[in-house]
């Protein structure tokens, strides 16, 4: 069951952050410009340093949001950096994707976290029905874990009980958007994006346990 208590003190954590802009965009345009590097992964190494990867992923899908203002975007590009995963072009086309294209629907931390689980176990051969398989299964361990750190998967309950106190619609008008920033929005809800890129995170380490 969601802490809710616990959670609203990281999002006053969050919206105090001091974020670094031109670092975080001197960053995310050197990935747009050279890639996303691939990585071989060393199980032993990565399964010692699990506390310290997941906390990372997790900063990084923060800040990536804050500076991309992008939930969707900012999950998926913590976690295809951290593992050497696809490429810019997957992060491009989770552009409509916070809030399910701005409909109020499926949070972009969730989307954002089973685009990288996708990747990462799925498989080349689109006829891979084993590893089409595999996602699904990490995808129904993915859900309920978000769900249950976060009261719901879905935007408008995440905003109302979590950040808000209310729903703020941002992709509902240009006013809208503007409150939306003035109530440190990009900032605060990268509580969502952290969360899923440390659960997803957390369930690729444990598969190669």
């Amino acid at each position: 069951m969601a802490d809710y208590e616990a959670l609203k003190k990281r999002v006053d954590e969050l919206a105090e952050r001091d974020w670094g802009e031109p670092g975080l965009e001197a960053r995310v345009r050197k990935l747009a410009t050279e890639g996303i590097p691939r990585k071989t992964l060393n199980r032993d190494e990565i399964l010692a340093n699990r506390e310290q990867i997941l906390d990372r992923v997790q900063r990084r899908a923060e800040e990536y949001n804050f500076v991309l203002k992008n939930c969707a975007k900012g999950t998926a590009l913590a976690l295809l950096e951290e593992f050497g995963l696809g490429n810019m072009e997957i992060v491009r086309a989770l552009s409509p994707f916070p809030g399910f294209g701005g409909t109020g629907w499926m949070c972009g931390g969730v989307t954002g976290g089973l685009v990288a689980l996708g990747l990462y176990f799925g498989s080349d051969d689109v006829l891979d029905h084993e590893a089409t398989g595999a996602t699904i299964g990490a995808a129904r361990e993915f859900l309920p874990r978000f769900e249950e750190e976060l009261g719901s998967l879905l935007c408008p309950t995440i905003q109302e009980e979590v950040i808000f106190g209310r729903y703020m619609d941002p992709a509902a008008s240009e006013e809208n958007m503007a409150a939306f920033a003035m109530a440190k929005g990009f900032e605060k809800c990268g509580i969502a994006p952290g969360t899923g890129a440390r659960l997803a995170s957390s369930l690729i380490i444990d598969s190669m346990a």
